[in-house]
């Protein structure tokens, strides 16, 4: 089977002991970008099968028009609003997902927030400089943890969190809160309650039509002016530019992002790195070696699972 990887930006798909799988099969790995139309048809026309890492490429009604010869594609995780799901049912196209444990991404967030309120990245480059001591960090035992979203990765965190001493608050569906609750998490009294009393603020919420830019500038503007916002999930949960301008205003005081709206960010123009009250991280939430190998590992077995028609 002809087969394109797309987006392996770290060039390391091909060294994964999963990639094996794919012994005996056309395979063609791409480790650059692209994100017109014309250049992805003009790429893909000839492959019959698609491995997307992530949601880093978008598969529109439009592209899968021009690409005649695709039957598959093979999601590493779940297939979200990045692929247009009606127009591959209607052309005929499969498309299989998997899923992950979500470790890498709870340990990303909890690595995120220490390094926040530690100061920790700008006292390292202080010492590189020939400095030393500059700032007085903060300890995460004692605060509270308000965590958006109590899915998969959103309870890790919970418990993660627990672990550091901070005291757990959960905001989000009904039906979510009630698992939380289940758990023996608190959870907010309301909406407004969540965003005014969280020290640290974790967004863990799946980006669906009906999340997109669900935090609006008025729930960041509720945050405490020493309030940290983390985001590692995904940036259109939050409102195009609400957040920068958040930063600016003082509420939260602090931020730190690993996900962004046009990825990848390949220059230092994007404005949450001109602030220094924000700690920017190239999207490496799921970005590990035991990850990388079950993700995968799982889109190739997909793949071999449609070509032997199971």
């Amino acid at each position: 089977m002809k087969i394109a990887v797309l987006d392996d930006y770290q060039n390391c798909v091909r060294s994964l002991t999963c990639y094996s799988k794919l012994i005996g099969q056309d395979v063609t790995v791409f480790n650059d970008t692209v994100k017109s139309v014309n250049e992805l048809a003009q790429r893909l026309r000839d492959f019959e099968a698609i491995v997307l890492t992530r949601q880093r490429t978008n598969i529109s009604n439009e592209l899968l028009h021009l690409l005649p010869n695709l039957k598959l594609i093979s999601q590493t995780g779940k297939a979200g609003s990045h692929i247009d799901l009606n127009a591959c049912k209607n052309l005929g196209i499969t498309v299989m997902e998997g899923d992950g444990s979500g470790e890498a991404t709870a340990e990303l967030n909890m690595l995120l927030i220490l390094a926040a309120l530690r100061n920790f990245t700008f006292e390292v480059n202080r010492m590189k400089e020939g400095k030393w001591q500059g700032t007085v960090g903060r300890k995460l035992s004692g605060k509270t943890l308000g965590v958006y979203g109590y899915g998969k990765i959103g309870k890790q965190i919970c418990q993660l969190g627990q672990a550091f001493g901070a005291n757990i608050l959960v905001w989000g569906r009904q039906s979510s809160l009630n698992k939380a609750q289940a758990d023996g998490f608190n959870v907010a009294a309301s909406r407004q309650a969540f965003f005014s009393s969280c020290d640290i603020l974790s967004i863990q919420l799946r980006l669906t039509p009906d999340t997109k830019h669900d935090i609006k500038a008025e729930d960041l503007s509720l945050m405490k002016k020493d309030s940290l916002l983390v985001n590692a999930s995904r940036a259109e949960l939050i409102e195009s530019g609400a957040l920068e301008n958040a930063l600016l205003s003082g509420r939260p005081g602090f931020a730190a992002v690993d996900v962004y709206e046009d990825e990848p960010v390949m220059d230092a123009n994007h404005p949450l790195l001109k602030l220094n009250n924000c700690l920017c991280s190239p999207h490496l939430g799921f970005v590990e070696q035991d990850n990388y190998e079950s993700y995968y590992g799982i889109a190739f077995d997909n793949i071999l699972k449609f070509i032997s028609n199971r």
